[in-house]
């Protein structure tokens, strides 16, 4: 059991894995994690086991605070509603009548868990007909709460790293920069979107299998030999990582590609085969520049024809040509161009090319949400409450 709770950490699937154990090891109807608590809305997100319509998934649920018996509660302590009142009074309150009984809850126990993250309620809820909670449930769950607990704990420090790593990779991402994660063999342990589209283009740098190559077999040599530099140095206990550099020949003819191998700090603990040895950074010149357009709009007040044609400017075209490509005249884009000096207060095109790349507009490819636009959270079944107390 304990086993099943720690592996909860990984992912939220094993988290209810656990839950739905705990739920049969205690006879349970209802296994419920009251993760957060809406400070403005009646809501509350939660992982139920016993509840088939949002079995394994993270949901929100209608949340009435001030009506649960097990709210505001000493954390990490595990009370039942006999400790806390009659079953009498229980079985009169407004919770047992609007929200427990209708789903077949008549017994609860639960604690809140003090994380790292906040409190998370823990509730454990029986049916009708069977028998309270004993001192043995009590106690069992006593001991298996600081288990719990830490798990919860690691799952949302995984949670906070995986996030930070998806938003960094998206930032290189959005400036154009292909990367790839390496072992030690060349094999590509993981890649970014625009590593991908590099590769399936296969013009300088393509895959073999799963492993990196060059092109031409001599800047393959010149690749893997900078590759088992950067490999040993990162074996180098208390020596500074090196970065290596060097640029990739095209069969397109195309100016080449510029690549940065960087090796990836060893803690020391872990050794063997397929391991992360080398983060390898790749940009192409001749790429173009992805920048959001409405962000444009937004910062500097461009209709969305004067928008399209900047972006066209920043990809590097000349203003005969991007007139050409979006399928208007020269005047009328001579016409776009001086407006788009005006509201950035430049005069040259250069300078324009150079103010947008320098802008924060590639660093925004996604929607750009008003704030009285925000998007309302859906409630799932808004009526009906699954858990036996908060």
């Amino acid at each position: 059991m304990v086993g099943r709770i720690y592996s909860g950490a990984l992912h939220t699937e094993h988290l209810y894995d656990a839950l739905e154990e705990l739920r049969l090891l205690f006879a349970a109807r209802f296994v419920t994690l009251i993760l957060h608590v809406a400070d403005a809305e009646d809501v509350a997100l939660m992982l139920v086991a016993g509840n088939q319509e949002v079995e394994g998934r993270v949901a929100l649920f209608k949340y009435f605070p001030s009506d649960t018996p097990l709210a505001r509660l000493p954390v990490d302590k595990v009370y039942c509603i006999e400790d806390l009142m009659s079953m009498t009074e229980w079985e009169n309150s407004r919770y047992y009548r609007e929200y427990a009984r209708p789903s077949d809850v008549y017994h609860v126990m639960g604690a809140d868990l003090a994380t790292q993250s906040g409190i998370i309620g823990f509730r454990v809820a029986r049916a009708h007909g069977l028998p309270a909670f004993s001192a043995n449930d009590k106690a069992l769950c006593t001991r298996l709460l600081p288990h719990l607990r830490c798990s919860l704990d690691f799952h949302d420090l995984l949670d906070r790293r995986e996030s930070m790593g998806n938003l960094y990779s998206e930032a290189v991402n959005r400036l154009s920069v292909a990367s790839m994660v390496l072992d030690e063999a060349g094999h590509v342990l993981q890649l970014n979107s625009v590593a991908r589209t590099l590769l399936e283009r296969a013009d300088g740098l393509k895959m073999v299998g799963s492993r990196l190559e060059a092109s031409y077999p001599s800047d393959n040599r010149e690749l893997y030999r900078f590759i088992r530099y950067a490999a040993e140095s990162r074996a180098s206990l208390g020596s500074e990582p090196v970065s290596a550099a060097l640029s990739i020949a095209r069969p397109s003819g195309q100016v080449g590609l510029g690549v940065v191998i960087e090796p990836i700090r060893n803690s020391g603990w872990v050794e063997g085969q397929g391991l992360p040895v080398v983060m390898i950074y790749v940009r192409d010149a001749m790429g173009g520049v992805q920048m959001s357009s409405e962000l444009a709009q937004q910062l500097f007040n461009f209709t969305p024809a004067e928008t399209t044609l900047a972006l066209q400017l920043a990809n590097g075209l000349s203003l005969e040509e991007a007139a050409e490509k979006l399928g208007i005249t020269r005047n009328t884009g001579r016409a776009h161009l001086r407006s788009i000096f005006a509201k950035t207060g430049i005069k040259r095109q250069a300078e324009l090319v150079k103010v947008l790349l320098n802008s924060i507009v590639s660093l925004g490819l996604g929607q750009v949400v008003e704030l009285e636009k925000r998007p309302v959270p859906v409630i799932i079944q808004p009526e009906q409450r699954f858990t036996p107390d908060e």
